[in-house]
């Protein structure tokens, strides 16, 4: 990728971001306007900005690499990231709109007129928060690490500061902009590059992804590893090496990879023939092992792919309705009817987003699969303009998709840092107002950048993953039953939380930090959703059974007020008539 472009494209879009959040500086004033834009946000302007925040950095880079390295299983992301928008719009829009909370914690608190439980759903939001921004940190971090050469953690601070600086501005009035604008920038980026790619793709003969095997190299290729790795070679190979190979130092040498496991060293430069079938590093930290893409749930990065697959299942369609930066952004809307509106407008969106996806992962496994020894199958996306294309067409493209991924991780971050923010604006800082909103905005994206800095293998839609398990084993109990069941009660809640989100978040966060690698163990913690929320609904249900004389007594005004429909707004009087 040409870094001129690229870096003029990134930066067009962070100079559009800065502007519109400051723009918002002059419109926002209120306290409402800050955290909900003063419910004011028409379904399609809110449509634009909900899919705008929700297709991430996971969405726009992360997905396609897994498709890349993993294969047709892995189009799961997808179809469950818009899936869920189906269980948001038939349970919980509408509902959640009227309740008329600005936060999780506030309508928890309305719903069951408890403290503790408004305590621990703001817990729950900045964990939840904080996890989901640590994949988009990672992808700023990978876009400008190709685009510069700079170490990964400048990007995630670049951004960092361009998201502090648009959310303090403006707060919920102007971020509506901006991811409004984001999420066609991002349509553009993927839609416009796709068109060329499949022209070039067409032009060379339309070769079909290798299924059932390993993929070619379809030219002579060099491929530069980081760091030390073992290559699995099933079929005699000679390639051009620079660098350590079997612990003897080349200098441009031809070298025959025989058959079986070579190690390579850090920092080595190997040139493969035309034909040559890729040899895939062997499992470890940050790096996929090999799968086959003809075979749905095969990834053989877990030992139990069926189970891990209705993980990915489970926490991705239950998962949606409990993510603070997309819930917020209902709260925005005039009223219950507009709530409705926006979801069905979001789902057309992302669809459109979604069906081009798949091509670039099918594309990235022919023209890049070399990321597939370097670890950076994310990067499919940024590079695959250039491989098809080259030339100053190869490098404008190039600059569109850096600027797409740009926004995604921007617009997704502003979303997260927002209902951060405004969780430790009510619930940490001693008042509630616009200066300490502002204020929040500074721990809300400096914790989990911070932590970017540190995890930094883990593969962006996997942390993305990672997030949604514990939004739907956590918030999807409590939404679900607190606006359908009259029966809640408020130890019921807290236990269905600490059950449910308290478990999730703890094999979450020992998958992270690098707990099990292998076994029934890791498969457990890496893919918690199929035992951790049935123990979330089921602590719920039980422990409200048990203390049934804890029913709220405001319960039957709160459900009256969730689920009627508000009244028609008044129709102005005509001119009067003589």
């Amino acid at each position: 990728m040409n870094q001129t472009y690229g870096i003029v494209g990134v930066t067009a879009v962070i100079l559009a971001t800065v502007l519109v959040g400051a723009l918002g500086l002059r419109i926002s004033r209120t306290t409402s306007d800050f955290y909900v834009a003063s419910r004011t946000v028409a379904p399609r302007l809110n449509a634009c900005a909900v899919s705008g925040e929700y297709l991430s950095a996971a969405s726009f880079l992360g997905v396609a690499g897994l498709v890349l390295a993993q294969g047709v299983d892995m189009l799961w992301f997808p179809i469950g990231y818009t899936a869920g928008f189906l269980v948001l719009l038939a349970f919980v829009a509408a509902p959640l709109r009227r309740s008329g909370a600005y936060t999780l914690p506030d309508f928890a608190e309305a719903r069951l007129e408890s403290r503790a439980v408004r305590r621990i759903a703001g817990v729950l939001v900045v964990g939840i928060g904080w996890l989901y921004l640590l994949p988009q940190l990672r992808g700023a971090g990978l876009t400008f690490r190709l685009l510069t050469g700079a170490p990964g953690w400048l990007g995630g601070l670049i951004v960092a500061a361009v998201v502090t600086a648009a959310v303090a501005a403006g707060g919920m009035r102007s971020i509506t902009f901006v991811q409004a604008f984001q999420y066609w920038l991002k349509l553009t980026a993927l839609l416009v590059p796709v068109v060329f790619l499949l022209l070039a793709w067409r032009g060379d003969g339309a070769p079909a992804a290798a299924w059932d095997e390993r993929p070619v190299f379809h030219r002579s290729t060099e491929v530069r590893v980081d760091r030390s790795l073992t290559l699995t070679v099933r079929a005699p190979v000679r390639v051009s090496a620079s660098g350590k190979v079997d612990g003897r130092t080349v200098h441009g040498t031809s070298l025959r990879l025989g058959a079986g496991r070579h190690r390579i060293g850090a920092d080595t430069a190997l040139r493969f023939p035309a034909g040559a079938r890729v040899p895939l590093p062997d499992a470890g930290p940050g790096r996929t092992a090999p799968s086959s893409w003809a075979r749905p749930l095969s990834s053989d990065r877990e030992q139990h792919s069926l189970y891990a697959t209705y993980g990915l299942i489970l926490a991705t369609f239950l998962g949606t309705m409990g993510l603070p930066h997309v819930v917020v952004r209902f709260y925005t809307n005039p009223d219950g009817r507009a709530a409705r509106r926006t979801t069905v407008s979001v789902l057309a969106l992302l669809g459109a987003f979604y069906l081009l996806i798949p091509v670039y992962g099918m594309l990235g496994r022919l023209y890049a699969p070399d990321l597939l020894l370097t670890g950076d199958t994310d990067a499919a996306v940024l590079v695959l303009p250039q491989r098809l294309l080259g030339g100053v067409a190869g490098d404008l493209l190039g600059a569109l998709v850096a600027g797409g991924a740009c926004a995604a991780f921007l617009s997704t971050a502003s979303g997260l840092t927002m209902s951060v923010a405004g969780v430790l604006a009510q619930d940490v800082l001693p008042t509630l107002g616009v200066r300490h909103f502002r204020l929040a905005t500074l721990p809300a994206i400096a914790v989990p950048t911070a932590a970017a800095a540190v995890v930094s293998d883990l593969p962006v839609a996997d942390a993305v993953g990672l997030a949604f398990a514990v939004s739907a084993s956590s918030f999807c109990p409590l939404l679900l039953l607190g606006i359908w069941w009259r029966g809640l009660t408020p130890p019921g809640a807290i236990a269905g939380l600490l059950v449910g989100g308290g478990s999730a978040f703890t094999a979450v966060t020992a998958t992270i930090a690098g707990g099990a690698r292998s076994g029934w163990l890791h498969t457990l913690l890496a893919w918690p959703a199929v035992w951790s929320v049935p123990a979330g609904f089921t602590a719920m249900v039980l422990t409200s059974l048990a203390t049934r004389d804890r029913v709220p007594p405001g319960t039957a005004a709160t459900m009256s007020r969730l689920h009627l429909p508000e009244p028609p707004p008044p129709t102005r009087p005509g001119p009067a008539t003589p």
